[in-house]
């Protein structure tokens, strides 16, 4: 009876450890789950509706989930500090990033990077009544841009040309905060992101930085180096663009046209 008992328990334990890391597709095949690594500050790219709950949503979200589909694969996304995204790439604790990430030169040193998905302006944001109105207008100013990203590039560049002091954080809420209690003066994003932000806020105000003056920014799924998913990727988000499904993901996150 023992013996019996055991041999029940054996199989029920095989089992269970045989459900773990994988998933059903309701064909009973099985699902390769992929892990998404992003910065969920950065909306409507990506971030937490709190109303909601807290499940990660965004234009990014809806976009890796969409192709993964396609390809067969089940995406789990994990929030983090931007900072932290291409090194959890390099460690192969993700699979990809996106994060409306720029594949600058620099960056595709450490990492490979998909075909633009997105394309955007920087903004320079600053509270209503702030004066700046120009690039030169933030001569004698803090600025403040995240950690790692491209607009901190920018803003480098644009203090070689501008007596402006940069400073940085991990999280766009921190620059918008920093921002409003007056430690910054402005601070430096995306137009998509600068837009929700004066949606819920109507104290702040921004510019966008015309071309001539920066170049625009486009963003572009992250993988490690030599990734078999780059190119799987790569060709559904061809399909994507040529069918209107990417387009229409574009108006559903931003309310506007794709460029």
């Amino acid at each position: 009876m023992k013996k019996v008992l055991l041999f029940m328990i054996s199989i029920l334990v095989i089992g269970v450890l045989a459900a773990c890391g994988s998933s059903d597709n309701g064909s009973g095949e099985e699902k390769k789950v992929l892990k998404m690594a992003t910065s969920a500050d950065y909306p409507p790219f990506e971030y937490i509706d709190t109303a909601k709950g807290s499940d990660i949503i965004g234009f990014d979200v809806d976009l890796a989930k969409t192709i993964g589909k396609e390809l067969g694969y089940e995406i789990k996304v994990e929030d983090m500090d931007f900072t932290g995204l291409i090194p959890a790439l390099q460690a192969k604790k993700a699979d990809m990033v996106l994060a409306g990430m720029t594949p600058t030169e620099e960056r595709k040193k450490s990492v490979d990077f998909s075909d633009v998905y997105y394309t955007a302006k920087h903004m320079i944001i600053s509270k209503k009544g702030s004066g700046i109105k120009s690039v030169e207008d933030l001569e004698g100013k803090t600025v403040g841009v995240q950690l790692s990203s491209i607009q901190e590039g920018k803003a480098e560049e644009l203090a070689k040309e501008v007596n402006i002091k940069v400073e940085n954080r991990n999280r766009i809420p921190e620059l918008i905060q920093e921002m409003k209690s007056g430690r910054f003066d402005a601070a430096i994003i995306e137009d998509t992101v600068a837009k929700g932000y004066f949606e819920k806020d109507k104290e702040l105000e921004g510019i966008t930085i015309e071309d001539g003056e920066t170049e625009e920014a486009g963003s572009a799924i992250a993988f490690p180096k030599d990734s078999k998913y780059t190119e799987e990727f790569n060709k559904v988000l061809q399909e994507m663009k040529e069918n209107g499904e990417l387009e229409k993901l574009v108006v559903k996150w931003f309310g506007g046209e794709a460029k």
